[in-house]
């Protein structure tokens, strides 16, 4: 697939599991995005490459507007081609209740999840346009936005319910463009990201809650969105496909 893939937040999770497997996919040219976790990034990077394909390291503070466009200016000297955007970056602060959910807390999970995931995609529509080859976005929402996930992180839950909502109005936007925008909601993955919210044994817990009666893995997700990215899914946009299990 001639092209360039770039993956926010790949050092991990479902960020990494997709550009992986982007690569045995058929995508030739990934970007795997970092925040801090460089060792993780290149990694994943390093099994980019393994599979014949070529990775871009990129280190980016998604809170900061300046770093973001910087990396994209970088981007800009790459050869150009179809874009994919995998907005993936996103954080969660520990299990709290309402009292905790102070604003210093709640503008930080914003900044990321929300303000720089909008920013990532107005980078990368300038990308496509100037480019002219046009691409498709998939950004990574949570089953949370529909749960609310109260006593845990209601702030999580209202940044994701943010990107629900950035996929609809971007996707009536750019489709006159020629430009897809989906997104998908995971439910229960394992992932590192319940150890973040300080619950490293929640899937021990209720993994086994979900209809399917088990978590999912990041794969599972990565495969959702590598199909909604591809032509397979060629007239699909606007769509939120729930990736939990029927949770």
């Amino acid at each position: 697939m001639s092209g360039l893939l770039i993956v926010t937040g790949a050092s991990a999770g479902i960020g990494a599991a997709t550009a992986r497997m982007a690569a045995f996919s058929g995508w030739s040219r990934i970007v795997v995005h970092y925040g801090q976790d460089k060792q993780g990034a290149e990694e994943t990077a390093a099994v980019v490459e393994s599979m014949g394909g070529q990775a871009y390291l990129f280190q980016a503070d998604v809170s900061k507007p300046k770093a973001i466009a910087r990396m994209f200016e970088k981007l800009s000297d790459i050869k150009p081609g179809r874009v994919g955007l995998v907005n993936n970056a996103g954080i969660v602060g520990k299990n709290a209740s309402l009292a905790d959910l102070t604003p210093e807390r709640v503008e930080k999970v914003f900044a990321v999840n929300v303000f720089g995931a909008i920013e990532v995609a107005r980078q990368a529509v300038g990308l496509m346009r100037g480019w002219g080859a046009g691409g498709a976005i998939v950004n990574v929402s949570s089953a949370a936005a529909r749960l609310g996930a109260p006593n845990m992180y209601v702030d999580y839950a209202a940044s994701k319910g943010a990107i629900d909502t950035l996929t609809l109005g971007l996707a009536d936007e750019l489709a006159p463009e020629g430009i897809r925008v989906n997104a998908i909601r995971p439910g229960l993955i394992a992932t590192a990201i319940h150890a973040k919210g300080g619950v490293p044994d929640r899937l021990e817990k209720i993994g086994h809650t979900p209809p399917m009666g088990r978590p999912g893995t990041p794969e599972e997700c990565a495969e959702a969105i590598l199909w909604l990215l591809s032509e397979r899914a060629s007239y699909v946009t606007r769509s939120i496909l729930d990736v939990a299990g029927g949770r």
